[in-house]
C-alpha cells in the first residue's frame, strides 16, 4: 500500500501504478479550489484532496470563486458544482474563462441532463457525483500532464 503525504494508505494509487515517487510528489505542488454549496460535499472533497497532499480552499458558490480569483489567488484545479445559489457553476465557469483563468476546471455534479451545457461553459473535465479517489486521480493526471 502506498501512503499519501498525510500518511493514509491508498490502495487505489497502488492499483493504478501511481507507485513511482515522482507521481506521489507531483500533486503536493498542485493547489485546488472546491466550489460547492453543500457542506457535506465541501468536507468530502476537501478531505479527498487533503489525503492526496493537495492544498485546497473551499467556497460556497460561483460568486465566491470569482471573488477569490479577483483577490489574486490562483489554483491549478477547480472542482465546480453545477447547481448552487447566488451563482451557479455554469455561469461561474463562463466568467472565470472570460477573466482569462486557465486553471483546469472540473465539473462535479449529479445533474447529468445539463452536462453538455456545463462543458460548453468552459469545463476541462466532468465527473458525476459522488467524487471518488479514482475520479480525482483521473483529474489529477490531466492537471499533471497539462502543468
Amino acid at each position: 500500500m502506498l501512503k499519501s503525504k498525510t500518511g493514509m494508505e491508498d490502495g487505489f494509487l497502488s492499483s493504478v501504478g501511481a507507485g513511482d515517487s515522482t507521481m506521489l510528489e507531483a500533486p503536493t505542488k498542485i493547489t485546488a479550489l472546491v466550489v460547492d454549496d453543500d457542506t457535506i460535499n465541501q468536507m468530502f472533497h476537501h478531505r479527498l484532496l487533503d489525503n492526496l497532499g493537495i492544498r485546497n480552499q473551499v467556497v460556497r458558490n460561483g460568486k465566491e470563486a470569482i471573488d477569490v480569483h479577483c483577490s489574486g489567488k490562483n489554483f491549478d484545479l477547480i472542482l465546480m458544482d453545477m447547481e448552487m445559489p447566488v451563482m451557479n457553476g455554469i455561469e461561474a465557469t463562463r466568467k472565470l474563462r472570460a477573466m482569462g483563468i486557465r486553471s483546469m476546471i472540473a465539473g462535479v455534479s449529479t445533474n447529468t441532463r445539463e452536462r453538455e451545457k456545463f462543458m460548453e461553459a468552459g469545463l476541462d473535465d466532468y465527473q458525476e457525483k459522488p467524487l471518488t479517489t479514482s475520479k480525482l486521480v483521473s483529474i489529477l493526471h490531466k492537471v499533471h500532464k497539462d502543468g
